[in-house]
């Protein structure tokens, strides 16, 4: 009679953890040789952030100096506190420029950035991909032309020689000032944003709309839901927490309002009407000399930004969304 052998477990050197137990924590020195491939490939990033982006920071504190570039940052005095006065004395110069950038940021968070969010929709919508192609292709080829390009198209379209004056000139309609007038200064600047940017702002909301589940759309379905039903309560919830990333990064930008864009018109409708931030500290600091001044400005700009993303992401965190940190 053969009796069963039973095979003890294996044990020794090449025998692995027993199901269920903790792999033990590797090492730092072992995490470093395990990944040294991947940690050289990132060096040259690396490299370029801590270049470009951390080590300019050094050069804020000539925000607290009588900066002279002819004598340099070390050998410039100290004045304290004091180019941070045209903020708390309230400079006609700069309060215009505040108040310009304020308008121009509420606006463009307003009514700009719900404009991608909406094309995403559409384009998801949407049956034909080759159509979806074509579409997509239209809307993101402004995004690759400079400012210089889309002013100077809307130039050669609504300028006072422009298609549209041209064209009312020839029927006996008279003209209409679009460019050169303040009052309207606002809108075009928002319309050339939405033109060139929206369209390129799709790709991440057509990202988050591609990861829907489909069969929440087919139970919604068995529901009796219609297709606006399914975009409240199935499409909209399902990318809500990248609409708030996205719009706290936009609010940490706010008062970025677009230099070049902007000190390509300034001259046709004047400063009173386009002076913003970024243009007050480029013709305080680099025209006019006063890089202590335009320092000052753009390191609280900065500062304001940084408090806007932190509020905005506590805000997040009482809506139940991660945004850009957890708690």
């Amino acid at each position: 009679m053969t009796g069963t052998r039973t095979t003890a477990p294996a044990s020794g050197p090449q025998a692995g953890p027993p199901p269920g137990a903790a792999r033990p924590r590797r090492t730092r020195a072992q995490r470093f040789r395990r990944d040294r491939f991947l940690l050289l490939l990132a060096l040259p990033g690396i490299a370029v952030v801590l270049l470009f982006h951390y080590l300019p920071l050094a050069g804020n504190v000539i925000a607290f100096k009588d900066y002279q570039p002819y004598i340099g940052i070390s050998d410039s005095p100290w004045v304290g506190f004091a180019n941070f006065s045209v903020i708390w004395n309230g400079d006609p110069e700069f309060l215009n420029a505040l108040t310009n950038t304020l308008v121009i940021s509420f606006v463009q968070v307003a009514f700009v950035f719900p404009i991608p969010i909406a094309l995403a929709l559409l384009l998801n919508s949407l049956l034909s991909e080759r159509l979806k192609r074509l579409v997509q292709s239209v809307l993101y080829l402004p995004h690759f032309m400079s400012w210089v390009v889309v002013v100077a198209i809307f130039q050669q379209m609504l300028g006072n020689a422009g298609l549209l004056n041209t064209f009312l000139r020839t029927h006996e309609l008279g003209d209409v000032s679009l460019l050169g007038n303040p009052d309207l200064f606002i809108p075009l600047i928002t319309a050339q944003v939405i033109w060139k940017d929206a369209g390129w702002g799709t790709i991440i909301f057509l990202a988050a709309l591609s990861r829907v589940d489909t069969e929440l759309y087919e139970a919604s379905a068995v529901d009796g839901a219609s297709r606006w039903r399914q975009l409240w309560h199935v499409t909209l919830p399902s990318i809500r927490g990248v609409v708030v990333l996205l719009l706290i990064l936009k609010l940490g930008d706010a008062l970025t309002v677009g230099f070049e864009q902007i000190i390509l018109q300034r001259d046709s409708v004047g400063a009173d009407a386009s002076e913003v931030l970024d243009t007050y500290v480029y013709y305080n600091g680099v025209i006019g000399g006063d890089w202590g001044v335009a320092a000052a400005v753009g390191l609280v700009k900065g500062l304001v930004g940084l408090v806007l993303v932190y509020l905005a992401n506590k805000f997040a965190h009482l809506l139940g969304e991660s945004g850009v940190y957890q708690k």
